[in-house]
């Protein structure tokens, strides 16, 4: 194995670089001025992701680096004023598997697997109804058919929580959020509140592939879409159930259908009861933060102020660094 790596959260502006890194995205493109094509590649590690550009070689450096492919870069890291952080890549070629180490290419949650596994097994025991802690047994207990995929899964392709064990820490980060609420805001069935922020993303298992170097849709969540493919794993589960509460049930799938807001944003229905409010708000609250937390760990030794970001609409502000 190589000596210790410089994570892309570390490079500072005009460091040489030379290392592994996983290709989470490529794409060819055409030059303004000229004739010709250049390489336009996202590369990541555990730290992050970083923009890089290969002007020369293009097609024959896109045909190496297809998504999930682990290249060895060398290159320099250069911060420009107006086009931001990228990586100007030098030589790329596949990198022999010695080199690097798989688990340091990968992102990973703040806290450890096993501390949000039993923070989320904790919040079951919590729910009072027994058909829905039935129902919540059926998809987290530890020996549940689908609990090593839920365990492993992303919570997203890019914006947030884009990694190994992201679905667990925001789902775990949004259920603790709303249990807590819940006892603030009056007319709030806490059972019903937590057990759909539990379940609310519960589709991602199935809508996204299972590389963690490179996350993708499947074809059922190209198809079919994250929200039906829970919706429709939840109803299942639940008719397996007898005697479940048909108002529950609707409950808790009212909460899985309209838990992103609104129409254009994939929910088949808006929220139309107190729980399903309260979780689309916490979830949406979650989503945001994630993406500051992706923004902070892939800004440049020194600054306090991100590019553009789609998914917060504006630029990301972090004053302890500029302190």
């Amino acid at each position: 194995m190589t000596s210790e790596r410089i994570e892309i959260s570390g490079f500072a502006d005009g460091d040489r670089v030379e290392a592994a890194f996983a290709v989470r995205e490529r794409q060819l493109r055409q030059f303004k001025n000229k004739p010709g094509e250049f390489l336009e590649l996202e590369l990541g590690d555990g730290s992050g992701t970083v923009k890089a550009i290969s002007w020369e070689e293009a097609e024959e450096r896109h045909s190496l680096a297809a998504p999930g492919n682990i290249v060895w870069v060398v290159g320099r890291f250069e911060v420009s004023p107006r086009y931001g952080p990228k990586l100007n890549v030098h030589e790329l070629r596949l990198a022999d598997s010695g080199t690097y180490d798989p688990e340091e290419l990968c992102g990973r949650p703040e806290l450890p697997l096993e501390r949000l596994e039993s923070d989320l097994r904790e919040l079951v025991t919590t729910i009072q109804r027994p058909e829905l802690r039935q129902l919540l047994e059926r998809f987290f207990a530890a020996g549940s058919e689908i609990w090593p995929r839920f365990r492993e899964a992303p919570a997203a392709k890019r914006f947030h929580q884009a990694y190994r064990g992201g679905l667990l820490e925001h789902t775990v980060s949004v259920a603790q959020a709303v249990s807590a609420a819940a006892a603030y805001f009056a007319g709030i069935d806490r059972d019903v509140a937590v057990s759909g922020a539990l379940l609310h993303d519960i589709g991602k298992t199935e809508a996204y592939n299972e590389d963690p170097l490179a996350i993708e849709l499947t074809d059922a969540g190209r198809l079919q879409g994250e929200i039906p493919l829970g919706y429709y794993m939840v109803r299942r589960e639940i008719e397996a159930i007898p005697g479940f509460d048909p108002r529950l049930a609707q409950a808790v799938l009212h909460i899985i259908l309209s838990h992103h807001g609104l129409l254009e944003h994939g929910s088949p229905v808006v929220p139309a009861t107190r729980e399903a409010t309260l979780v689309h708000m916490i979830d949406n609250l979650g989503g945001k933060l994630g993406s500051f937390d992706r923004l902070e760990r892939e800004l440049p030794e020194g600054e306090a102020w991100s590019g553009y970001d789609r998914a917060l609409e504006s630029s990301a502000y972090f004053g302890a660094r500029a302190a």
